[in-house]
C-alpha cells in the first residue's frame, strides 16, 4: 500500500475532520490522520480513487497530493 496525501481545502474546523473521519470509518479505512491545521488526509491504501470518491462523498472537494 501507498501513502496517501490529499489535499482537502474546504475543511476548515472539527466537524468537517469528523465528517471525513466518519465517511473513511464506514468505507473500512484505518489508520489515517486528518489535520484541519494542514487541511490533509494521509492514509495508507491502494486505491487514491476509491479515497477521493469516500472524501468527495462527504461534501469536499480532495486532490491527491503524494
Amino acid at each position: 500500500m501507498a501513502q496517501l496525501i490529499f489535499s482537502v481545502p474546504d475543511m476548515s474546523c472539527g466537524h468537517c475532520k469528523m465528517r471525513i473521519t466518519k465517511a473513511l470509518e464506514e468505507a473500512g479505512y484505518s489508520g489515517f490522520d486528518v489535520s484541519v491545521e494542514a487541511k490533509t488526509v494521509t492514509i495508507d491504501a491502494p486505491d487514491a480513487d476509491a479515497v477521493k470518491a469516500v472524501i468527495e462523498d462527504a461534501g469536499y472537494d480532495a486532490v491527491l497530493k503524494a
